[in-house]
């Protein structure tokens, strides 16, 4: 009878330690990598955290109430290393491609973008043979122009085949690091390079910022005009058992988000007026029609 009381104390106690909050199953985590490539993700100014790849990772965030969210900010071959490892880390916006695919898992397109361009100095537009248009493969085998672009960065299948193949000569540049865009603009304007390759949104708003837009001018990459491939990017995470639990998460997530006009107004907000017509043309034919 003595050690009804104790017997009792020690359930009430069990029962206490339990149901407390640090007994319960605590959330999974989830460290979103984010890189200083302004207006995907814009890090400081008056615009800082309303890039597009910004605004997706918070309603991807506000949507995945299961985890808990961390952001970290570093460059590309930073990111890579961290997914190869298998950590418990997803980006927002990353070209699929099959060197990837070994070391991670892709969700559906989480972003309908316009194509890389070549960006110029319009001084310099003779040199180009006065094309708005050219083919890459083909401008690459001019010697007398330096290109530069991205190390690590992907502008889809098509185009990184045509880089890898010619990243090797002396007319190409890649670089690496914080602030890739803005570096990569400061060496066209000094001279050092005659063009570089990126998205065309990302290059313009950097240019804006250094207020020398009306110095330059883009020029479209014809192979980028054969489909609709170099224009998707996807959320990408960690080829393991959690980064599958979460992309089959973020799927349902985007499936059900991709059609608001908050989720499409993220990106075409830094579109200019003649280009959002034909944008939204394609995001509901195309991109919308994207399933898993």
């Amino acid at each position: 009878m003595r050690s009804r009381p104790l017997l009792f104390g020690i359930a009430i106690l069990s029962l206490v330690i339990l149901s407390s909050p640090a007994s319960l199953s605590a959330k999974d985590s989830v460290t979103w990598m984010e890189a200083s490539m302004p207006p995907y993700f814009i890090k400081d100014g008056v615009n800082q955290d309303k890039g597009y790849g910004d605004e997706i990772t918070d309603i991807l965030q506000a949507h995945l109430p299961d985890y808990t969210h961390h952001q970290v900010t570093t460059n590309i071959t930073r990111h890579f290393y961290k997914f190869k490892q298998g950590e418990k880390v997803c980006s927002a916006g990353l070209y699929r491609t099959p060197e990837r695919e070994e070391f991670m898992y892709f969700s559906i397109p989480s972003f309908l973008t316009l194509p890389a361009v070549i960006v110029i100095k319009k001084e310099n537009f003779p040199a180009f043979g006065n094309r708005t248009s050219v083919q890459l493969s083909e401008i690459l085998n001019n010697q007398k122009l330096m290109f530069g672009f991205s190390k690590d960065r992907s502008f889809g299948t098509t185009l990184d085949a045509i880089l890898d193949q010619h990243k090797k000569k002396k007319n190409i540049v890649e670089i690496s690091g914080p602030e890739l865009s803005l570096n990569l603009f400061k060496m066209l304007i000094i001279g050092r390079l005659d063009g570089l390759i990126g998205l065309p949104e990302e290059e313009l708003y950097q240019a804006e910022q250094m207020g020398i837009r009306d110095q330059l001018m883009t020029i479209t990459i014809e192979e980028n005009q054969q489909g609709y491939e170099g224009w998707y990017s996807s959320v990408g995470c960690s080829k393991n058992a959690w980064g599958k639990q979460i992309i089959d998460a973020i799927n349902k997530v985007l499936l059900e988000q991709r059609p608001t006009e908050p989720y499409r107004a993220a990106y075409e907000r830094w579109l200019d007026p003649n280009s959002i017509e034909n944008y939204r043309k394609i995001y509901a034919e195309v991109f919308l029609k994207t399933t898993p």
